[in-house]
């Protein structure tokens, strides 16, 4: 069903609250084994193939094999979004086969799977509270807290809210370098470490082998464009999922959790296609409401459902002046562009 024919909200529905709603969805939790393995399937199977398409192309063609490389980089962001599945163990009813299914597309995506477990679960934890930032989510400053730093500060956060850092730097530095060390859970525990030390070990392996069988070449025009258009659309996606103009942003002793997932989590309405390729993960606002639904089932929950699919809606013209907007501002409650606040602080 395309996002724009679904049906409007119920008259029953437009006063449910937030906690209301988490109760309504818990019917949709259950993952159906069948279907699962099939959405693995058709994930996996594809990349793997189109990988290895690129590979033996590229003796002749190296313009055919990039352009094969890119367009298998959907298949990356679908695999990633598996792997997320897996993280909230939703995939499948034995949270083990989820986790170990996780590990493995984690080698894959560059992701040590228990590492981000663990900071993706800090990020539903604190989603939208102003107290507790800086783990799971992406820099963020308020318009009194901009005004308050210095020029270089300023600097510093424009060139870090800056699209071509945000989109092209930073993607490549998070999956390719950040991942590689758990710097940030230092005092977490050993199992994280185990978690990126192993899931390093394996992709180190499984690269020296494709280099030792395929050379250099391999890495340059297979490997590396896929990782890094797929690490660009994942980190839009994520961007968009909460950084759009009526968010929401609040203070600890004002910040509810179901009420930051209904209203400062997006639902991004996009095409059938991009909708298959990011495993619906645009309904993020029924997500994070009820992290337990495959996301295969989250088409199900807006179909059936015409007020979340109004809510926080966001097409995919609209979400392109989302890369504008990069400050929070308290009082109107609304994320703004460095212009907007200038104008609102003069």
């Amino acid at each position: 069903m395309h996002p724009d024919s679904v049906a409007g909200p119920k008259q029953e529905e437009t006063g449910l609250t937030a906690s209301d709603w988490a109760r309504t969805l818990a019917v949709y939790r259950q993952p159906i084994p069948s279907r699962s393995l099939f959405e693995l399937t058709v994930t996996l199977v594809p990349f793997l193939a189109i990988w290895a398409i690129a590979w033996w192309v590229l003796e002749v063609s190296t313009v055919l094999a990039l352009v094969l490389a890119f367009a298998n980089a959907a298949f990356l962001v679908r695999l990633f979004t598996v792997q997320h599945d897996c993280g909230h163990g939703s995939l499948f009813r034995d949270r083990r086969l989820c986790d170990w299914i996780g590990r493995v597309i984690g080698v894959i995506t560059l992701t040590p799977y228990d590492v981000w477990r663990k900071t993706h679960a800090v990020h539903h934890a604190s989603s939208g509270n102003l107290d507790r930032r800086g783990i799971g989510d992406l820099p963020i400053m308020t318009v009194r807290e901009y005004g308050e730093k210095g020029w270089f500060g300023r600097v510093l956060y424009r060139l870090v809210r800056h699209p071509v850092f945000l989109f092209g730097v930073v993607p490549f530095y998070t999956f390719c370098l950040q991942n590689r060390l758990p710097v940030h859970l230092m005092r977490s525990g050993w199992r994280y470490w185990l978690s990126a030390m192993a899931t390093n070990a394996v992709i180190g392996l499984a690269l020296t082998v494709i280099v030792w069988l395929g050379g250099w070449e391999v890495l340059l025009f297979v490997f590396l464009p896929t990782m890094q258009l797929a690490a660009i659309a994942g980190m839009w996606f994520f961007y968009v999922q909460h950084q759009f103009e009526k968010t929401s942003w609040r203070h600890e002793e004002y910040w509810n959790i179901r009420d930051a997932a209904l209203h400062g989590s997006s639902h991004y309405a996009l095409p059938a296609i991009l909708r298959w390729i990011t495993g619906n993960i645009g309904v993020h606002h029924v997500h994070h409401l009820a992290c337990r639904i495959p996301f295969y089932r989250l088409g199900e929950v807006i179909k059936d459902h015409g007020f979340l699919a109004q809510t926080n809606r966001i097409t995919l013209r609209e979400s392109f002046r989302c890369a504008r907007l990069h400050l929070w501002d308290e009082k109107s409650r609304r994320l703004l562009s460095f212009a907007e606040a200038r104008v609102l602080s003069a």
